[in-house]
C-alpha cells in the first residue's frame, strides 16, 4: 500500500497535489494509506489534467477541515469516482457522499460557534487581543482569515489546543498552541511568560481553502460576536418578552452577584429541549446557555449522534451563575432548591412557549426543577417518562460531569455513555 503523507492536517494544497496525481496515474483509493507527518512514499509521475466539479471541490474544502482521520481517503474516493464519470452530486442516498455532506456540516457549525462563542481580551497593555477556544474541528486557519479581514487593524492571537493563529495588521502566522486555558486570567498569565516566543516562532502562511465570508454582526474584540443563532432564539414574540422581562429579574438573591440572567436559545418550534443546571462562568460573561467547556463538550457529543445544536432549544433550569470568589476565580455552586423554585416561572414560559416533544434533563438539578422532586440520575438516566403536563422527559447526566472524571479511561467511556443516550434522544425524535 502507498503512503500519501501531508504536512499537517489542513495541508490543503498538498492533498489536492497528491489527488491529481495520483487519479492520472490511476491509483485506486484502496491502494492509498493517508497520514499526517508520516515518512510519505513519493508521489507517481503523471500528466495531463481533468475536471471535478466546482460543487465538489466545495464540498471536499469544507469537509477537509473535519477532526475525521478518514477524511483524506474519504474525499480522494470521491474525486476518483468523479473522475470515472460518475454522477456523484445526483445521488443524495450514497454513503461517501452522505458521509462527506456530513463532516462539511459539523465543520460548518464549528466554525460559526468558533466565531460566535470566541472573546479577546487585551494584552500588551492593550496593543493585542487574545481569545482561547477548543475547536471540535480544524476550523482554526480559515477563522483566523475571516476575523483578520474584519479588524483588519487590530493585531489579534488566537490560541487554542491545535496551534495559535497570530495577526499583526499585515500577515497571518501560524505557531503551537496551549492545552487548556482555565479562565481570562490563567491564559493572559501564560500569554505574559509565553506570548513572544509565539510571535517569533511563528511562520506565515496556510494552505487552508478561502474561508467564507462572515454572518456575524460587528462588534467590540472584547465583547462575544452575536451571530444569526441568537437571533433565532427570538423568533417568538412571547419568548422575547421572557427574555427582557427575566433580564431584571430578582426573584432571589443570586441576581446580585452575577453578570446577567442567561435566557434560553433555539427554535421556538424545536422538537426537544435540553435543559441544564445553570450558566457557568464563560456563560455569565458572554449571556449565551452552553458556550463554556460544557458546552463545547455538549456540542461535539451532539454532533456524533447526529443532533444538529442550531435545530434544538437550549436553556437551564436556573438563570443566573451561582458562584463563590476565590481571588479572581468564581468557583461554581449548586442552586438549592429555592433558586430552583424562583426561576421556576422562567422555565415554564419556555416550555409552554416552544412545546418541545421530548425535554432532556442534564443533571439532578435540571431533573429536579422539571420533575419537581429529586432523581437519581444513575436510576432514571435513559428511559423517557410522561410528565403530568403529557410532555415527556429523558434524563442523562450534565456534560460538566464529564469534564470532572479524573482520569482519561472513565472520561472516554462516560462521554461513549453521553453520546449513546444523545443517540437514544435522536432516535425517540426519528420515531416521532
Amino acid at each position: 500500500m502507498r503512503q500519501i503523507a501531508l504536512s499537517s492536517e489542513t495541508d490543503w494544497d498538498g492533498w489536492r497535489q497528491a489527488a491529481r496525481r495520483l487519479v492520472l496515474a490511476g491509483i485506486e483509493p484502496a491502494e492509498l494509506s493517508w497520514a499526517v507527518g508520516a515518512e510519505p512514499d513519493p508521489l507517481p509521475e503523471a500528466s495531463g489534467t481533468f475536471n471535478v466539479s466546482r460543487a465538489l471541490v466545495s464540498l471536499a474544502s469544507v469537509a477537509f477541515q473535519a477532526r475525521e482521520p478518514e477524511r483524506f481517503g474519504l474525499l480522494y474516493t470521491l474525486v476518483w469516482r468523479s473522475h470515472a464519470g460518475e454522477k456523484l452530486l445526483e445521488d443524495a442516498d450514497d454513503p461517501d457522499l452522505h458521509l462527506a455532506r456530513r463532516m462539511a456540516l459539523a465543520v460548518r457549525a464549528d466554525a460559526h460557534r468558533m466565531r460566535t462563542n470566541l472573546r479577546f481580551l487585551p494584552v500588551d497593555d492593550g496593543a493585542r487581543f487574545l481569545g482561547w477556544y477548543a475547536p471540535a474541528h480544524f476550523v482554526l486557519e480559515a477563522n483566523a482569515q475571516l476575523i483578520a479581514r474584519r479588524f483588519p487593524d487590530l493585531a489579534f492571537s488566537i490560541v487554542t489546543p491545535d496551534g495559535a493563529a497570530h495577526w499583526d495588521g499585515s500577515a497571518l502566522l501560524f505557531g503551537s498552541g496551549l492545552r487548556h486555558a482555565e479562565d481570562d486570567e490563567a491564559l493572559a498569565a501564560w500569554w505574559d511568560r509565553h506570548g513572544a516566543a509565539l510571535l517569533g516562532q511563528a511562520a506565515a502562511g496556510t494552505s487552508v481553502p478561502e474561508a467564507e465570508d462572515l454572518d456575524e454582526i460587528p462588534r467590540p474584540p472584547d465583547q462575544p460576536a452575536l451571530g444569526p443563532v441568537v437571533l433565532r432564539a427570538g423568533s417568538d414574540p412571547a419568548l422575547i418578552r421572557a427574555a427582557k422581562d427575566a433580564a431584571a429579574c430578582q426573584r432571589c438573591p443570586l441576581f446580585g452577584p452575577a453578570t446577567q440572567m442567561v435566557f434560553g436559545e433555539g427554535p421556538a418550534d424545536s422538537a426537544v429541549m435540553f435543559v441544564g443546571e445553570q450558566p457557568g462562568d464563560q456563560e455569565d460573561v458572554i449571556g449565551r446557555p452552553f458556550v463554556g467547556p460544557a458546552g463545547q463538550m455538549m456540542d461535539r457529543a451532539m454532533e456524533e449522534a447526529g443532533i444538529d445544536r442550531r435545530t434544538v432549544y437550549v436553556t437551564n433550569s436556573v438563570k443566573h451563575f451561582k458562584f463563590i470568589q476565590r481571588g479572581r476565580r468564581r468557583i461554581h455552586q449548586t442552586p438549592e432548591v429555592p433558586e430552583i423554585q424562583a426561576c421556576g416561572g422562567w422555565l415554564d414560559i419556555e416550555r409552554d412557549r416552544v412545546q418541545p416533544r421530548l425535554l432532556v434533563l442534564m443533571g439532578g438539578t435540571a431533573a429536579r426543577a422539571v420533575a419537581g422532586r429529586a432523581v437519581t440520575i444513575s436510576r432514571e438516566r435513559g428511559r423517557p417518562f410522561e410528565l403530568p403536563d403529557g410532555q415527556t422527559a429523558f434524563v442523562t447526566v450534565h456534560p460538566s460531569y464529564l469534564l470532572r472524571l479524573p482520569d482519561a479511561g472513565s472520561k472516554a467511556r462516560e462521554y461513549a455513555a453521553f453520546v449513546r443516550d444523545l443517540q437514544a434522544v435522536r432516535a425517540i425524535l426519528d420515531a416521532g
